[in-house]
């Protein structure tokens, strides 16, 4: 193959996600191609880069509260980018990992971020989980120019040149979700209740505007739990007082596993009341057990039972990865995005360079995400589809409804 077949070839390459393409087309290119790009063309800014490798960070909580949460971001970011390098690399570099742990405690995601951008000059980090921690890194990554792919559905009201978010805004989950619930279960009253942070207190004053003044209904309670806590019967004896149509819930870490397993107890299952929440996925479920909240509903774009050949895949690469008990919820899927999404602007730019690689990436299809399809929109998020999931008992869920594609609109406007 001659360098300017090597050339187009590589250019359709960063255009598609390499995780569904065969190994073998672009097997022992990554030296041929690295010639054809310079390290002192593609790294013009002191980056960790080499003439055969690539430093990017992975930034989670790896302990604490929130590592049940996280650590599934942890192994699928891990899986994409040993995917990435089963290929070639980025513009012929293997990627190497330099991990942190966040430890579930905001001052240390900004420590750590200031780490991998300063100290090991990373290209990208792959990483964050809570609002709070990334409010605490993102000075960081906009003061040193770094640049970050977070993956957790948030509250929207946020943009910045250094971040691109591939879980959904306020938008695409919680006001899709509302209506939905609202007209599938013709609810009129709601009960709020979420861990006591940024992205629950905001997700739930941006809930309240859409029930009371979009929706014609009615909140009937509104309740936050310090993040970590495990006594619920204070809130759920208020609950079986005001008996909302539904409960609208965005707890958080392990907490869950408290929550619905008291809820469970005092006998506040699925038959008796109906509850959406937009912070359960299967990840969760693991610890809070299947028949803790069978019946339930949540707000995701993303569920393991997706049927589709990019999601059948990615799910058998998990597993053989990560074992056969693994699962795969909506942030571990939208960070397995994130390397992807990097690759493609690197290659699209042809630089390793932050300000390069961010101007290359909006409009940018990922036609092979496991959720189906997904494109960066120019405000640095993505469209795409929201999908309600019943939840089973074996801790998996059902996809009872799935909306167009919706584009992603952080700023909505009266609800700011």
């Amino acid at each position: 193959m001659s360098t300017n077949d090597r050339r187009r070839f590589m250019t359709k390459v960063g255009a598609l996600s390499g995780a569904l393409l065969a190994v073998s087309m672009v097997s022992g290119m990554g030296s041929a191609f690295a010639e054809d790009f310079p390290t002192a063309k593609v790294n013009t800014t002191k980056l960790a880069v080499t003439d055969k490798t690539v430093k990017v960070g992975i930034l989670h909580s790896a302990t604490g509260t929130m590592a049940i949460s996280e650590t599934g971001s942890i192994q699928a970011e891990k899986l994409a980018i040993a995917q990435i390098n089963e290929m070639g690399g980025v513009l012929g570099r293997k990627i190497e990992i330099i991990q942190e742990d966040g430890a579930s405690d905001w001052p240390t995601f900004a420590e750590k971020s200031k780490k991998l951008l300063e100290n090991d000059k990373v290209a990208a980090v792959f990483g964050c989980w809570t609002s709070a921690s990334r409010k605490a890194a993102l000075p960081v990554f906009e003061k040193d120019n770094g640049l970050l792919f977070y993956p957790t559905f948030y509250e929207g009201l946020e943009q910045s040149k250094n971040v691109f978010y591939t879980g959904q805004e306020a938008t695409q989950q919680i006001l899709a979700g509302l209506d939905w619930i609202a007209k599938e279960k013709k609810a009129k009253t709601f009960y709020l209740i979420g861990s006591d942070y940024i992205w629950p207190r905001t997700s739930m004053k941006i809930a309240r505007k859409h029930i009371e003044q979009h929706l014609g209904g009615k909140v009937v309670g509104e309740e936050y739990i310090a993040l970590g806590d495990t006594q619920f019967g204070s809130v759920i004896n208020k609950i079986k007082l005001k008996k909302p149509d539904v409960i609208y819930a965005a707890v958080v870490g392990g907490s869950n596993v408290a929550w619905f397993k008291q809820l469970n107890a005092a006998g506040l299952n699925s038959s008796k009341q109906t509850m959406l929440t937009i912070s359960v996925t299967e990840d969760e479920v693991l610890g809070i057990g299947g028949e803790n909240l069978a019946g339930f509903y949540s707000a995701m774009k993303y569920f393991q039972t997706l049927k589709n050949p990019n999601n059948e895949k990615f799910v058998a690469d998990f597993k053989k990865m990560w074992g056969p008990k693994a699962v795969i919820g909506d942030v571990t899927q939208a960070a397995y995005l994130g390397p992807w999404l990097w690759k493609a602007a690197v290659e699209r730019a042809g630089s390793f360079d932050v300000d390069k690689a961010v101007v290359a990436l909006p409009g940018y299809e990922l036609k092979t995400a496991p959720e189906g399809y997904v494109k960066v929109d120019p405000n640095h998020h993505l469209w795409s589809k929201l999908r309600i999931g019943k939840w089973r008992a074996d801790g998996q869920a059902d996809v009872v409804y799935e909306s167009e594609l919706i584009k992603p609109d952080p700023f909505p406007k009266g609800y700011q």
